[in-house]
C-alpha cells in the first residue's frame, strides 16, 4: 500500500469511491458541492500535485455527491512545470486503488470554434497532442501501447448531453489540442490548428487522458472555455483572464457535474 493511499484511508475511511474528478483553472469552488468533506492537502499525500499553479486548489477532497462517493483534486500538476507527462500517475493510480473506476476532467481552455464563447462549456470528444510528450514513455510493460479509439467514453459524452439538454446548458463538442504551455499559442499555431480540426486549446489534460485509459478507467473530459484563440478577438490573452471568466464555467459545471454523476 503507497503512502498516499494509506493517509487518505486512515483521514477518509475505506469506503470505495465511484469517480475521480480533477479541476481544472479557476475551478476549484465545484469541490464545495460535496457533503460530508474531508479534505487533506496534496502536501500530505505523497506523489500527488505540488506545484504552484495561481487558480488551482491543492487538497483532495472526498465526499457525497447526491448518492455517490467521489473524490475531487482541486488542482493538477501540469507538464510546463517541471517537464514531467507524468506527473500526474501517482495520484491517479492511487484514486484506481480506491475504486474509482471514472476520471473526470475539467480545464480551462481557449477556444477555436466563433460558436462557443467564453462563459460556455465544451465537451470533449478527441484530442490532438501536438505537445508530442506522452506520460507513458518509460513505461516496461506491453501496456503502454494504449488504445485510444474512444479515449473519451462515448456513452458517458450522450449521457451528458441529454442531462445539459435537460438543465438547458448549451453545450457542444469538439477535439481539444494539447500545447505544452506555459506560453500562449501564437495566432499562426491558431490557424494550424484550426486547419487540423480543432475547436480547442489547452496546457492540460491529454497527460490525465492517456494514464487514465492505461488504468482501464472511463473518461469523461469538459473544458470552460475562458478566452478565444490568439488572434481570433479583440482581447489580451493572459492567466488572469483565465482565472476570471473561468467563474462563468464554473457555475455550469457546479450544476451538470452533480445531475451527471447520479446517471453514471
Amino acid at each position: 500500500m503507497s503512502k498516499a493511499l494509506n493517509t487518505i484511508r486512515n483521514q477518509a475511511g475505506s469506503a470505495p469511491i465511484e469517480a475521480t474528478l480533477i479541476l481544472g483553472s479557476g475551478l476549484s469552488a465545484v469541490a464545495d458541492l460535496l457533503a460530508e468533506q474531508v479534505v487533506i492537502p496534496f502536501a500530505d499525500l505523497e506523489g500527488f500535485p505540488q506545484g504552484g499553479v495561481s487558480g488551482h486548489g491543492k487538497d483532495l477532497v472526498i465526499g457525497q455527491m447526491g448518492s455517490k462517493r467521489i473524490a475531487i483534486l482541486t488542482g493538477r500538476q501540469h507538464y510546463y512545470e517541471h517537464g514531467d507527462a507524468a506527473a500526474m500517475r501517482p495520484a491517479l493510480e492511487t484514486m484506481s486503488e480506491l475504486g474509482a473506476g471514472t476520471l473526470m476532467l475539467t480545464n480551462s481552455a481557449g477556444s477555436l470554434d466563433t460558436d462557443v464563447r467564453p462563459g460556455n462549456l465544451m465537451l470533449i470528444s478527441d484530442h490532438l497532442n501536438y505537445a508530442g510528450a506522452n506520460p507513458l514513455i518509460g513505461e516496461p510493460t506491453d501496456a503502454r501501447f494504449v488504445n485510444m479509439v474512444d479515449a473519451y467514453d462515448p456513452e458517458l459524452r450522450a449521457t451528458t448531453h441529454a442531462v445539459a439538454s435537460r438543465l438547458e446548458i448549451a453545450l457542444k463538442e469538439g477535439v481539444y489540442m494539447w500545447y505544452s504551455g506555459p506560453s500562449f499559442e501564437t495566432p499562426a499555431e491558431i490557424r494550424m490548428a484550426r486547419t487540423l480540426g480543432c475547436d480547442a486549446v489547452g496546457m492540460s489534460t491529454v497527460p490525465e487522458v492517456i494514464l487514465g485509459r492505461f488504468l482501464g478507467l472511463r473518461v469523461w473530459a469538459c473544458s470552460s472555455i475562458t478566452n478565444m484563440g490568439a488572434g481570433m478577438a479583440q482581447e489580451t490573452i493572459s492567466h488572469t483572464q483565465t482565472k476570471e471568466v473561468a467563474k462563468y464555467g464554473a457555475e455550469k459545471l457546479k450544476r451538470l457535474i452533480p445531475a451527471l454523476m447520479e446517471e453514471i
